[in-house]
């Protein structure tokens, strides 16, 4: 069974996310969009566009992204099977969180590393 199959975003916290993603912008050159990150298109090695994408975040320190975790940032893994995974997960003794979400950007799913950083699964939509 495959499990991670690559990076879907990574969501951080920020005390000035408004200045922080200005900045990404202004300087890093990422174009951040109005929701408060970028999509970050995949590309091979001549540039050209290959399906898929990373989201790349900025959120309010404190906000509720994160509530379980005690880390200002969450890496969101790509999976192709949700919820065998997380059935795999929990027969070998990890804490899967007890929530789920199933929306039109696919279903996604939390599990804790032995550091106490909430990790998230995310399978995308067909």
């Amino acid at each position: 069974m495959k499990r991670v199959t690559g990076i879907g975003g990574i969501f951080f916290q920020a005390r000035d996310p408004v200045a922080l993603r200005a900045w990404y912008k202004a300087h890093m050159g990422i174009d951040v969009q109005d929701w408060g990150g970028a999509e970050l298109r995949w590309a091979d090695a001549a540039t050209d566009p290959a399906a898929g994408s990373t989201i790349w975040s900025i959120g309010a320190a404190g906000g509720d992204q994160f509530p379980v975790g005690a880390a200002p940032f969450m890496i969101n893994y790509r999976v192709d099977d949700l919820d065998a995974l997380l059935q795999v997960l929990r027969d070998e003794g990890c804490e899967v969180l007890e929530m789920a979400d199933d929306s039109g950007y696919g279903k996604f799913g939390w599990v804790m590393d032995p550091e106490g950083n909430k990790v998230e699964l995310w399978e995308p939509p067909e």
